[in-house]
C-alpha cells in the first residue's frame, strides 16, 4: 500500500468530497470548509477545511455563528495534516474542547487476516430491524458508559431509508449481547468505514472484537470495497495493525457545546 497516495484519496473521498451519513443530514461547502448540517440526534461538525494563518480564525467563527445560530453543538474533526499547523490550539482558543486523538488507519481488505472466528458459544448476528439495533444499543452503553440514544435513532433511520451503505452486527452469548459493530459502506468509493467496535467488560480479551472486524472486512469485499478506514483508540490499535491495519495519520475531534 502506498501510504500517501491512499491518505490523499482518503482526504479526496471521505473528507473534501464528503456526502450526507444518514437521511436527513446535509453537506455544505463554504468558505474553504466541508461541513454537514444535520438534526441534533445526528452528528453535526466540519469534515475538512482548506485555510491559512491569515483566514483561519474568522473561518473558526463562522462555523460557530452558523451552527449555533441553528441551535446546534458541532465537532471540527482536525486530523494531523490540516492547515495552519496550529489549528487545534486556534479551536481552543475559540471556545473548542479536544477530545482523546485517535490514529487513522487503513487496511486493504486483500490484505487483511480474515480468518478470526469469535471464540466458543459466541456467535455474530446481522443486525436488520429494531430489535437488533436495541441489541447494539445496549452493548454500547455497557461498553462505553455512554447514552446511546443517538445512536439507536441514527441506525434505525439508516436501515430504514438507505439499507445497503450500512452493515451492523451483534455478538451473542447465548441471549446476551456481548459486543457490537458497525460499517458504512460509501458507494462509488473504495472504501468503507469501521464504527463502534464496543465490548462489554467481562468478555473482553477473547478474541470478539477481532471476530468482528473480520466479518465486516469480508462484507466490505463482497460489496467490492478496497480498504477499510477507522479511527482507532490506543486500545484497538494495536489488534488493528495485527489484522493488516496501517497507520496512516491522527484523527482529534475538537467539540464546541454553546
Amino acid at each position: 500500500m502506498d501510504h500517501a497516495e491512499v491518505l490523499a484519496l482518503f482526504d479526496r473521498d471521505l473528507r473534501a468530497g464528503a456526502r450526507p451519513d444518514g437521511p436527513g443530514a446535509r453537506v455544505e461547502r463554504t468558505g474553504g470548509v466541508v461541513r454537514q448540517v444535520a438534526s441534533p440526534q445526528g452528528w453535526n461538525g466540519i469534515v475538512w477545511s482548506a485555510l491559512d494563518e491569515a483566514g483561519a480564525d474568522a473561518a473558526i467563527a463562522a462555523q460557530i455563528v452558523h451552527y449555533t445560530g441553528l441551535g446546534l453543538d458541532f465537532e471540527w474533526k482536525l486530523y494531523g495534516y490540516d492547515r495552519p499547523a496550529d489549528l487545534g490550539r486556534r479551536l481552543c482558543a475559540a471556545g473548542f474542547t479536544p477530545g482523546l486523538e485517535e490514529t487513522l488507519m487503513v487496511g486493504e481488505v486483500d490484505g487483511l487476516a480474515l480468518g478470526t472466528e469469535p471464540p466458543e458459544g459466541v456467535r455474530v448476528v446481522p443486525v436488520t430491524d429494531p430489535a437488533g439495533v436495541d441489541l447494539v444499543a445496549d452493548v454500547h452503553e455497557k461498553a462505553f458508559g455512554a447514552d446511546s440514544s443517538w445512536l439507536r435513532h441514527q441506525l434505525l433511520a439508516r436501515l430504514s431509508a438507505d439499507p445497503e451503505t450500512v452493515v451492523a452486527v451483534v455478538a451473542m452469548a447465548g441471549a446476551e449481547p456481548v459486543s457490537s459493530a458497525r460499517m458504512e459502506l460509501v458507494p462509488g468509493t473504495p472504501f468503507a468505514g469501521l464504527w463502534g467496535g464496543g465490548t462489554v467488560q467481562h468478555w473482553r480479551g477473547r478474541g470478539i472484537y477481532r471476530s468482528l472486524v473480520a466479518h465486516r472486512a469480508r462484507a466490505a469485499a463482497a460489496r467490492g470495497h478496497r480498504y477499510l478506514q477507522v479511527d482507532a483508540s490506543s486500545q484497538s490499535r494495536p489488534i488493528l495493525e495485527r489484522l493488516g491495519f496501517v497507520p496512516l495519520t491522527t484523527t482529534t475531534p475538537y467539540e464546541y457545546t454553546s
